[in-house]
């Protein structure tokens, strides 16, 4: 499993402030919505952090990808404004939710302290400051999609069983096992590395190896005592189908039945443990074993074009303006449009209703 990167995390940085005085422009404004700005700035961090993600996920097919994808980058800004503004007027807030996602990146990142994950985001480039505020944002708007879209979406078992009848071609999978790690690090070459430290790994993983056996807990010891980069997940390595492990390793895992471990293996990296949780076999699985991920997938095809209809009601009950030689894909025909004039205060249209008014700080 990779290490965690910030970049495969950070979704789309936070607006950076920026403000006009009088005449003088501090940042070119691309749009506003409400009383937020969005900045050519903050458009261009826009696409490079959506062209980052799609490097790191996709990256035989990226530049399609980012062709595809970079005409939605205003568009998926002003959403997040418009979730945002929305949470603010709900009382949601992600401050909690926050700190325990930072804490659990530290751990997935192997860092003792905050200090030392800002110091891994400056390493790779990132403000650590825009990162927190890119997540807390990111942890606020899922609330609100949940909230005011998500549980609006019923799937009933009847749905579910239709879905699973009409889709077995594309649920046939091949055998298949899940695995978790625990790995203790230690060079098993031979020569000057095999030295003693060498020796009290391999003891140390037998000594795991006989807890295990004796009935501890593969998550915690995983948590406490994997050096792997699965080890604050409890060591969950994810599914392996055949072809996919080392052929000394697929010999001794897809042998082995759900709850069911490995010896001590020795590899580069230092001695593992590895357990199947799950073992798949091939063919269509029964509907009672896949149903919760059925109604995920179900979930995720209904809510897309759920939360556009959503996202084109805030903004018709929002103020946007967006610069002539930018384009909002998001817009519909039916929202208001700001418009300025030099005695604006004063000839303010009466269908300005004051609810509006007030999200844009006039009140």
């Amino acid at each position: 499993m990779r290490k965690v990167s910030f970049l495969i995390l950070v979704l789309i940085l936070a607006p950076s402030l920026a403000f006009a005085q009088e005449s003088t422009v501090i940042e070119e404004i691309v749009a506003r919505v409400n009383n937020a700005i969005i900045t050519r700035a903050d458009l261009r961090r826009g696409e490079e952090t959506m062209e980052n993600e799609v490097h790191q996920r996709s990256p035989g097919n990226a530049d399609a990808i980012i062709k595809d994808r970079e005409k939605n980058v205003l568009r998926d800004l002003i959403d997040q404004q418009l979730l945002l503004q929305k949470a603010e007027d709900l009382g949601i807030s992600g401050d909690v939710d926050l700190v325990k996602r930072l804490d659990e990146i530290r751990k997935q990142m192997n860092a003792s302290s905050m200090e030392d994950m800002e110091k891994i985001a400056q390493q790779q480039g990132i403000s650590f400051e825009n990162f927190k505020q890119n997540l807390k944002n990111n942890i606020i708007t899922q609330k609100v999609i949940s909230r005011e879209v998500g549980s609006r979406i019923q799937i009933s078992q009847a749905e579910v069983q239709k879905y699973y009848d009409e889709h077995h071609a594309e649920l046939d999978r091949p055998e298949e096992v899940r695995l978790s790690e625990i790995l203790i690090s230690g060079s098993t070459s031979q020569g000057k590395d095999f030295d003693q430290s060498v020796a009290a790994a391999q003891a140390k993983a037998d000594d795991l190896l006989k807890q295990l056996r004796a009935g501890a807990s593969f998550q915690e010891l995983a948590r406490n005592n994997s050096k792997g980069p699965t080890a604050a997940q409890g060591g969950d390595l994810g599914y392996f189908r055949r072809g996919m492990l080392a052929k000394e390793l697929e010999a001794k895992t897809f042998g082995l039945k759900p709850g069911e471990m490995t010896d001590v293996i020795p590899t580069k990296q230092g001695f593992v443990i590895l357990k199947v949780t799950e073992h798949n076999a091939s063919g269509v699985p029964p509907l009672e074993k896949i149903q919760a991920q059925l109604q995920d997938m179900m979930y995720f095809e209904r809510v897309q074009p759920a939360l556009r209809i959503y996202l084109t009601k805030l903004r018709e009950d929002a103020y946007i303006d967006v610069r002539q030689g930018f384009v909002d894909n998001g817009a519909s025909p039916n929202q208001s449009k700001l418009i300025y004039t030099m005695a604006s205060s004063n000839t303010t249209s009466t269908t300005a209703k004051k609810k509006k008014k007030k999200r844009m700080g006039l009140f």
